[in-house]
């Protein structure tokens, strides 16, 4: 058996603060890979430039011009995060055997790519990195990180707990993914509902080489609130159950008060009718927002509109296509 050919898949957005460092760290770990026999030489970077307003892509682009081992793929527009990981993945499917997900600020251990690697030859198609510890983090973000998996879980949506989006997939799982048409991507919880043996890869988590982070508590909430509707019902089936709950506690409140203005008890107030009301209310436009949240997430899915648009690439300038390769493994 060959050894298989691994394109690491890079998205970008505002990244040339940490870009120039962090691609030589990316190539480096390649040529550890195909020097001990695990990979073979053809692997590749490639760089999802997601949108990006700075001077990401003219790096990306000049990095390919001096090394044949980088390449990259411009989005039409700045789509987020999860789309240009998915773009990356697309395009890199058809052309090597393995691929692996990784962000660009330097955070993610690349060490842990080796045990990546060894877990796909012992037969797994899909390997999770995964955060050993938080240590690196703030209490508040390590705190609302931890709520978030335990949420999303307590919801029936099926994460990795503590996992990203570090992780490799076999051209295999890949396939079968690409099968898959939302258009509200959350990786990290469609990718376990492709199958095939998986296992975990434990690191230790590294602080941000240079720039800063892209993703505000502003983008981990929506974060969330995607990866809920996106996958689970449960909220809607929480909402019946507790309209169930309150039209019962209002029947009886009903009845309590008949029985209290039948028997000449009954006191005037506004203020127990006014909370009543406000409780109500609340409780219905809670109700609606989350519905709402659903309605918008078919809306969406209705219109069936690209999830990306790839408007540039490396090897489309000057530079040589990569070659397609087909699996050459025991588990193709």
């Amino acid at each position: 058996m060959s050894a298989p050919v691994l394109y690491i898949v890079v998205p970008c957005y505002n990244e040339e603060a940490v870009l120039p460092v962090t691609s030589g760290m990316f190539l480096d770990k390649l040529r550890q890979l195909w020097t001990a026999g695990k990979i073979s030489p053809e692997s590749r970077v490639l760089f999802v430039n997601d949108g990006s307003r700075d001077g990401t892509w003219d790096i990306i682009c000049g990095l390919a011009r001096q090394d044949e081992h980088f390449l990259g793929i411009a989005q039409s527009r700045n789509r987020g995060h999860q789309n240009a990981v998915l773009a990356g993945l697309m395009e890199a499917m058809e052309r090597c055997d393995i691929t692996i997900s990784i962000d660009c600020d330097g955070q993610d251990d690349l060490n842990a790519m080796d045990e990546m690697v060894d877990a796909y030859l012992d037969g797994c198609d899909i390997v999770y990195g995964v955060r050993s510890s938080r240590e690196s983090d703030t209490f508040f973000k390590r705190a609302t990180a931890q709520a978030f998996y335990k949420f999303l879980n307590a919801m029936g949506a099926e994460v990795v707990y503590n996992h990203a989006d570090y992780r490799l997939m076999s051209a295999r799982a890949l396939r079968e993914f690409a099968k898959f048409k939302e258009v509200n991507l959350y990786l990290r919880g469609m990718v376990p509902l492709v199958g095939f043996k998986s296992t975990c890869v434990y690191y230790e988590r590294h602080e941000r080489l240079a720039g800063e982070s892209h993703y505000p508590l502003r983008k981990m909430i929506a974060l969330a609130f995607d990866g809920v509707t996106s996958l689970s019902v449960k909220p809607i089936r929480f909402i019946t159950l507790a309209g169930l709950i309150i039209s019962l506690l209002s029947f009886l409140g009903i009845i309590w008060a008949l029985i209290t203005a039948f028997t000449g008890h009954s006191v005037a107030g506004w203020a127990s009718t006014a909370c009543i009301v406000c409780f109500i209310g609340g409780v219905q436009a809670l109700f609606l927002g989350v519905i709402g949240e659903y309605v918008g997430k078919i809306y969406l899915e209705v219109k069936a509109r690209p999830r990306y648009i790839i408007a540039e690439r490396t090897w489309g300038t000057g530079g040589e296509a990569p070659h397609s390769t087909q699996e050459n493994n025991t588990h193709a």
